[in-house]
């Protein structure tokens, strides 16, 4: 059963709504500023239901900890800059530079394989900033940088910085 064509499951949340899709077995995880529903949804499928539970739990208690089965697929170079990300701990953050120096690769390097993070919450982009600002997220999509520093709140971070696409 799918919650509609595009989604699996709908959780309302304080910023819009998370949603989660599958596609050929590839859960991905979106934020958006406005919910494609009134209400919850949830599929029968065992991996989104697992999903849903932990984001549930993550947008009442954020030190909750995503321990889901799933293979992130990505470029080898996309894999260390997630491994990197996921293990900064709830309410710390780095800078893309810091990341950059962490793993023996570039700012904007690391900035791009942010963007193709396609399990925002799970492999959490949103601990990573500018040097001089909140710096980007979702790839400049409308309202992202909003719900990023609602991400970062909710962690304990209150980033009093300009707002800014670069670093």
């Amino acid at each position: 059963m799918k919650v509609d064509a595009q989604y699996e499951a709908v959780i309302i949340s304080p910023f819009g709504a998370v949603v989660i899709s599958l596609h050929a077995n590839q859960m991905a995880i979106h934020l958006l500023a406005e919910s494609p529903s009134e209400e919850n949804k949830l599929s029968t499928n065992p991996l989104v239901k697992q999903a849903y539970t932990q984001i549930m739990q993550y947008l009442q208690q954020p030190s909750s900890k995503f321990d889901l089965p799933i293979e992130v697929h990505g470029t080898a170079f996309q894999q260390r800059v997630w491994q990197a990300i996921a293990a900064i701990p709830v309410g710390q953050t780095y800078t893309y530079s810091q990341l950059a120096e962490k793993i023996g690769s570039g700012a904007r390097a690391v900035a791009n394989a942010c963007g193709a993070n396609k399990l925002p919450l799970l492999i959490p982009c949103h601990r990573v900033l500018a040097k001089n600002g909140v710096g980007g997220f979702m790839k400049g999509q409308p309202h992202g940088l909003a719900i990023k520093q609602w991400l970062l709140a909710h962690e304990g971070v209150f980033v009093d910085r300009q707002l800014s696409q670069h670093e």
